[in-house]
């Protein structure tokens, strides 16, 4: 099915737009753009160069997205935001592209992205995160699955968060947030196991409390977080789950929020 087209937007010929989209008037979108079949662009987005967009997206009004990154090593390089299915951008909604040529800020399947939501050069998110109203997220981060934002948490550069973790509404942090956890306050520390949220993803009761049995050894020990790991190892059952957090806690370049 053809896509349709308000001769009121401002579609660049050399832009690629899938089947069955809907672009309404006022949307600008230029040359060395991808758009893959059932997108809804509302009015006034703006789609810019090196953007390459899967199916379903819907970017509502006033977002932009393959923003140039607002980094002061860019110096004009051509570069990419490569942004996966079923989307939802809300108002207002900032993504920028990579830096530098070759780079890549990736925005996995089934993201929300509330208004006002921030998300900069560089970074990498996973699949069915959350952003809530006024998020930012700093450039060079990585994000994994299901993780949840609260309204105005600022995530600084180059760190990261594990999967199934949630941040707490008005939280600020530069270390790494480990997986399936609640982190939160000022200054930022380890608020216990997500078990809502991992529930909902199928971790089963007795996984959440080998979770909790891990993080008491990380939070709560006596050792530091590499000791920890190695006792985690020696001490809690296998799993998938169990592994998450130990190799991401080994693979910490900024270290780890802190306990309460």
């Amino acid at each position: 099915m053809a896509s349709e087209i308000s001769p009121r937007a401002e579609v660049s010929p050399k832009a690629k737009i899938g089947n069955n989209c809907k672009i309404f008037p006022f949307a600008y979108i230029e040359d060395d753009v991808e758009i893959g079949d059932g997108c809804i662009i509302f009015p006034f987005v703006s789609i810019l160069n090196g953007t390459r967009m899967g199916k379903s997206n819907k970017i509502h009004q006033g977002a932009v997205i393959g923003a140039l990154p607002q980094d002061f090593n860019f110096r004009g390089e051509k570069s990419e935001l490569i942004m996966g299915d079923n989307n939802i951008v809300r108002e207002n909604v900032v993504i920028n592209r990579a830096t530098h040529t070759g780079g890549q800020t990736v925005i996995g399947n089934k993201n929300f992205l509330m208004e006002g939501a921030h998300i900069s050069h560089d970074t990498k998110v996973g699949n069915a995160c959350v952003f809530g109203y006024g998020t930012k997220i700093a450039g060079d981060c990585e994000i994994g699955n299901g993780v949840i934002y609260s309204s105005s948490v600022i995530e600084n550069a180059g760190t990261r968060v594990g999967n199934g973790a949630m941040i707490q509404a008005g939280t600020t942090f530069s270390k790494d947030v480990p997986p399936y956890i609640i982190a939160g306050g000022q200054p930022v520390a380890y608020g216990g196991v997500n078990r809502t949220i991992c529930s909902a993803y199928g971790i089963s009761d007795k996984v959440l409390k080998h979770i909790s049995n891990a993080y008491r050894l990380v939070f709560h020990g006596q050792t530091d977080v590499f000791d920890a790991c190695r006792q985690i190892e020696e001490q809690v059952p296998e799993s998938e789950e169990i592994q998450n957090i130990v190799n991401f806690i080994r693979n910490t370049k900024q270290g780890i929020i802190t306990k309460l």
